[in-house]
């Protein structure tokens, strides 16, 4: 069993129905407060917590006097623009008084497909992170349709979780864990403490959702273990309704574990590694040095460009001599590679007219 204190970073998945009371609508500020003390703990600990939370189209609806279920898009979306904003003021109200800032995260499935977008998610979330934020990630649900939206908040975390280079993701559900039946059905059903891989059979075994207001079945869940373990992410499934539910499950609650495969940044680098390069970066020795010691790749080290490439796109970092050292993704376009290649970083925005990031290739983007 993993320890939570063990994570540098922790994402944390809360459905609806643990946040908003299911016959009235109304947020339940106790189970909130006694999540904030949850988080408040964590972070005491030196973790990083980001929380990816439903409840928004919920709370909106309530507040708008709309049918329980079933709403048509226009009234999800316009009940998620109401909701939207209930959800992050009860955030950044229970995790005040704990001297914890919030930050408010709006995503959709094409933030994650494009690169370009993605890029950007990533930094934005890292300087939350490494700033002490907390931020609130959930799906922008008054824009998204249903070609780029993920559909439920399981697969989002573990898209999050691999974005953000998170060690562990708890999904927070109304059930304790994966069992190999439903267990409201069949009293004979087994719940698996660890599944070390995701097998055939164990997905035969998925069920639906238990609860009126969460989407996403058990179906979804596996689906977010796969994503989360091959990217070097544990993953628990974890009853989430108790009060304090993340020091329940660190104190040995009912919870089933999915084993990461390797660690985030091994997963990372592979990922990088995998990809078609769309161009060609030519580094001189002092960057070859630099690189070699764990360093990012600045704009002074590069000598020479080739391919036609764009913000986000991966790029074959090469030598001067032709060796390939390595591939990474580039945080500018070709053309502005050219116009600031063996320039100063300090020199970037005179050249360009806006404020670019100092490193061409972030050491974290980059697989050597």
């Amino acid at each position: 069993m993993a320890a939570l204190t063990q994570a540098k970073r922790l994402v944390i998945k809360i459905g609806s129905a643990l946040l908003v009371d299911r016959s009235s609508g109304a947020l339940r500020k106790d189970w909130l407060l006694g999540l904030a003390e949850d988080v408040a703990w964590l972070k005491s600990q030196g973790t990083d917590v980001v929380l990816v939370s439903s409840g928004s189209i919920s709370l909106g609806r309530s507040a708008l006097g709309l049918a329980t279920q079933d709403l048509p898009l226009d009234q999800s979306q316009a009940a998620a623009a109401v909701g939207q904003i209930r959800l992050a003021r009860a955030y950044e109200e229970a995790l005040a008084p704990h001297d914890i800032m919030t930050a408010q995260v709006l995503v959709t499935l094409e933030d994650s497909a494009n690169r370009r977008r993605y890029l950007n998610s990533r930094a934005t979330l890292n300087h939350l992170l490494k700033m002490g934020v907390v931020p609130i990630v959930n799906e922008n649900d008054t824009v998204a349709t249903d070609e780029i939206r993920y559909g439920d908040n399981d697969r989002l975390a573990a898209q999050i979780a691999l974005t953000t280079g998170a060690d562990q993701l708890i999904l927070l559900s109304d059930v304790d864990g994966f069992y190999s039946d439903n267990p409201q059905s069949n009293s004979n059903a087994k719940r698996f403490d660890v599944i070390k891989e995701i097998t055939p059979e164990i997905e035969a075994m998925a069920g639906d959702g238990l609860s009126g207001l969460s989407k996403g079945g058990m179906i979804t869940k596996l689906l977010a273990a796969k994503t989360a373990t091959s990217g070097g992410c544990a993953m628990a499934i974890t009853e989430g309704s108790v009060h304090r539910p993340l020091t329940a499950l660190e104190n040995g609650a009912n919870a089933t574990w999915f084993t990461a495969q390797g660690t985030p940044q091994l997963a990372r680098k592979r990922w990088i590694s995998s990809m078609k390069p769309q161009g060609t970066i030519t580094v001189d020795q002092g960057a070859e040095g630099a690189l070699a010691k764990g360093k990012s790749l600045l704009p002074a080290g590069v000598t020479q460009v080739t391919g036609r490439f764009e913000r986000g796109d991966p790029v074959e970092i090469l030598a001067t001599d032709g060796r390939k050292l390595g591939q990474g993704l580039c945080t500018y376009t070709a053309y502005e590679v050219t116009q600031i290649k063996g320039r100063q970083s300090k020199d970037i925005e005179s050249i360009l007219g806006y404020q670019g990031r100092t490193a061409l290739i972030h050491r974290d983007d980059m697989a050597l």
